[in-house]
């Protein structure tokens, strides 16, 4: 395995190439003509300085040419586009391990799903390796994730991620390429619960920025992510995972990591918008998505369908696209009629 692909240059692409790098050369691709040029000529872009064997390409078809395997690293709103554009240059043989964090609804329009236009049924949702496998020929596919905080990674401190997928050479592969003395690399046949924990948890590291923006402590948000497990568990499992994947990196490692430093663009979503900032100014003001927002609505919507009493992401929908009081979210959830602690195992 000479050359892996990345494909998506933002902050996250940026540090898996990083971590190749280490083992392997590297592919990515950008759109951007000058971002080829900050990393070809350069070595250069974000601010980090980047080694020689990362080498960047504006032509996608090269990355099915060159690599065996690839790290796809996009928002999950195009993600499927991608996938679409690379197809034509994937055969069999090619290895996926996707690291995006999020759902896709094919064409449903989620601003009409917000406002109550639409719904969004069970079928209409789809992971990412899910995507991979209805749009491409590539069947060894799998997902990376846990408590990956760019920052921090690039910074060099110590860390450790899941790689999920139910093929055993992926999982192998993964590792192999990744690993390093600072950076550790799990594996599990989850994949469904891998990719659900690490879309879940998204919401409610918004959740936990709104209550560090309002100037509460670590108490309150130790009682947010404790039951947000919960909530996550039961989501989750509805949608045909283990609950197990939840106690893992995926669910409440990678939860603890976003849901508590604003080093996390969902935790600094909630904390400005705890803090009075509007949904509209946050937004223009960021230069990557924050996919919380998108799972937020996706994630209730699921939720009525099966059922569910999900407090949070219900309360959590009405605070950023409904503006409703903050204060009065805090009364009903620290009122709401649920007192055992542990019933979702």
């Amino acid at each position: 395995m000479k050359t892996v692909g990345v494909i998506g240059s933002g902050k996250f692409g940026i540090t898996i190439a990083k971590l190749l790098s280490e083992n392997v050369n590297v592919l990515i691709f950008s759109r951007r003509d000058t971002v080829a040029h900050a990393i070809n000529n350069e070595h250069h872009h974000l601010g980090l300085d980047l080694s020689e064997k990362i080498v960047c390409t504006n032509q996608i078809q090269e990355i099915g040419e060159q690599c065996d395997l690839i790290f796809p690293v996009v928002p999950s709103a195009s993600f499927r586009k991608m996938i679409v554009n690379l197809s034509p240059h994937l055969e069999p043989r090619h290895i996926i391990i996707q690291c995006t964090k999020g759902l896709d609804v094919g064409t449903l329009d989620l601003k009409a799903v917000r406002n109550g236009e639409a719904k969004i049924k069970p079928t209409d949702v789809k992971t990412m390796t899910e995507v991979i496998a209805e749009e491409s020929v590539v069947v060894r596919v799998g997902c990376l994730s846990g408590p990956n905080l760019s920052s921090e990674i690039m910074a060099g401190e110590p860390s450790a991620t899941v790689i999920a997928s139910r093929f055993d050479e992926v999982v192998s592969l993964g590792k192999k390429v990744l690993q390093s003395n600072i950076f550790r690399v799990y594996g599990t046949q989850d994949l469904k619960g891998a990719e659900w924990g690490g879309v879940l948890k998204n919401c409610y590291a918004i959740a936990s920025g709104i209550i560090s923006g309002m100037g509460f402590g670590y108490n309150l948000r130790a009682v947010l992510i404790t039951r947000s497990i919960n909530e996550m568990v039961r989501l989750g499992h509805a949608m045909g995972s283990s609950k197990k994947a939840f106690f893992g990196m995926s669910g409440i490692g990678d939860m603890i990591a976003t849901a508590s430093v604003n080093k996390s663009r969902n935790f600094s979503v909630g904390e400005r918008l705890g803090k009075g900032e509007k949904l509209d100014d946050i937004l223009q003001s960021m230069s990557e998505p924050a996919e919380g927002l998108r799972t937020v609505i996706i994630a209730r919507e699921l939720a009525r369908h099966f059922n569910l009493h999900l407090p949070i992401v219900e309360i959590l929908f009405k605070i950023i696209f409904e503006d409703f009081d903050k204060q009065k979210a805090l009364v009903y959830l620290m009122n709401y009629p649920y007192t055992e602690d542990v019933d979702f195992i």
